[in-house]
């Protein structure tokens, strides 16, 4: 039994780390881009700064607000992080720095 005045910690205050407010914790992450989007973009690739803790409908507004011209394909775009396909949406990603996170546009063909 622990006594009234004492409290455990859980979660990043315990490790000594900061709430998770998804503010202030960022990671860097390798973000790939592939056909359209990396003609938007004006690159293949690029390490950007994100918040560790983010949806990914928060994480693709990160990399548009990097490169604006990608807004076009927002619903058409196919994302990936670590190299699993994920929805645009408020699934929530917890980063690690080095994460791939891959932009790929429909390809068209038959």
């Amino acid at each position: 039994r622990r006594s009234p005045g004492r409290r455990r910690l859980r979660g990043p205050a315990a490790e000594g780390g900061l709430p998770r407010d998804g503010g202030s914790m960022r990671c860097q992450v390798l973000v790939l881009y592939f056909a359209r989007s990396a003609e938007l973009a004006g690159l293949r690739c690029e390490t950007l700064s994100v918040p560790r803790e983010i949806t990914s409908l928060q994480l693709w507004e990160e990399i548009v607000k990097a490169h604006p011209r990608l807004a076009v394909i927002r619903d058409q775009v196919v994302f990936a992080v670590r190299q699993e396909y994920v929805l645009l949406g408020d699934q929530l990603l917890v980063l690690q720095p080095g994460d791939e996170v891959a932009i790929i546009p429909p390809i068209s063909g038959g």
